[in-house]
């Protein structure tokens, strides 16, 4: 687990943490986990260990705090943060990043929460399995590898279907559900809105048969969006992205000088939406890093908050 953190660690940009250790990670007081899957979760396989939740602490916080290190996760749930002051029905499931080795549960998480429900929008933050549960970096081997399902992926699809099949209960207009993602969640965010069509899941009970496509998408400095293929510099679509018409609109943010998920991630993903005829709106910005949330630092990136609420409301999920 030692070695998961340091790597994590030197992905972000950060110095090697030293962890408090603590349970399983736990939702904030007067919320409920609830179980993703009606019992056994498909393609389920054992984690290394019982899931653990850790105060990262490092030379480098993130905008002077630290951060809450998830992993281990074999029982995906979701928790929903409901909309507060006036409901405005539409509702986003957020997929913290961390590489599919962990889940950075507070700043790409909890965080996000705090920032949209107060616009009126109901938040479902998915607590997906890791790790090894998508395409990620085998340290041992250096090199990118694949898991044998991506359950990661089905956690996704199965967190939006669940949403829609209980918008009724939960004050959600069932045609405004979106997605956010960071890091690897912000692929998550950007599979779920392009792969939506066979499940990539056999159907387990009747929340299944909701719809698995987002109506919107969000991508913070997401990952896993290229390839780089026919040349170092060629904008090459990873191939697990089949982006279409039926693509919802997106939002993306990103930083020029990202050093773990370049800009020719959002950069590629944009084209490939530019071609299918999608509505994209994308920010790129000159300094920013990799892993910054919503914690706001001097850098203008940390100002993107105000205009994805800008584009939440052209796009007709919020009011002004």
């Amino acid at each position: 687990m030692k070695a998961i953190l340091c790597a994590l660690a030197a992905g972000l940009g950060l110095a090697a943490p030293a962890p408090s250790w603590a349970k399983a990670w736990q939702p904030p007081a007067g919320l409920v986990q609830i179980p993703l899957w009606p019992g056994a979760a498909p393609d389920a396989v054992p984690a290394p260990g019982p899931e653990s939740s850790v105060s990262v602490s490092s030379a480098e916080f993130v905008a002077g705090k630290p951060w809450t290190w998830v992993t281990d996760v074999s029982s995906p749930t979701l928790t929903v943060f409901p909309a507060q002051s006036r409901n405005t029905g539409a509702a986003v499931v957020v997929f913290p990043g961390g590489g599919f080795m962990g889940l950075a549960m507070d700043l790409e998480g909890t965080e996000v929460c705090r920032w949209l429900t107060p616009l009126g929008v109901t938040c479902a933050l998915l607590k997906y399995r890791v790790p090894r549960s998508e395409d990620y970096w085998d340290e041992a081997l250096r090199r990118r590898r694949e898991p044998k399902a991506p359950t990661a992926f089905e956690d996704a699809q199965r967190a939006i279907s669940l949403l829609r099949f209980r918008a009724a209960r939960w004050g959600v207009a069932p045609d405004k559900i979106g997605v956010i993602g960071f890091s690897a969640g912000g692929y998550l965010a950007a599979k779920t809105a392009a792969d939506f069509s066979p499940r990539a899941y056999p159907a387990q009970d009747a929340a299944d048969q909701e719809s698995c496509r987002p109506d919107f998408s969000m991508l913070v400095y997401p990952g896993h969006l290229w390839r780089p293929r026919g040349g170092q510099g060629a904008l090459t679509l990873n191939p697990a992205l089949r982006v279409t018409r039926r693509t919802p609109p997106t939002f993306i943010v990103q930083a020029e000088d990202d050093r773990v998920d370049g800009v020719s991630q959002a950069l590629a993903y944009y084209v490939a939406l530019k071609d299918a005829g999608v509505p994209v709106e994308m920010h790129l910005y000159a300094r920013g890093g990799h892993a910054f949330g919503l914690r706001r630092t001097a850098r203008p990136i940390t100002r993107w908050p105000r205009l994805a609420r800008t584009w939440l409301q052209t796009i007709g999920m919020i009011g002004r």
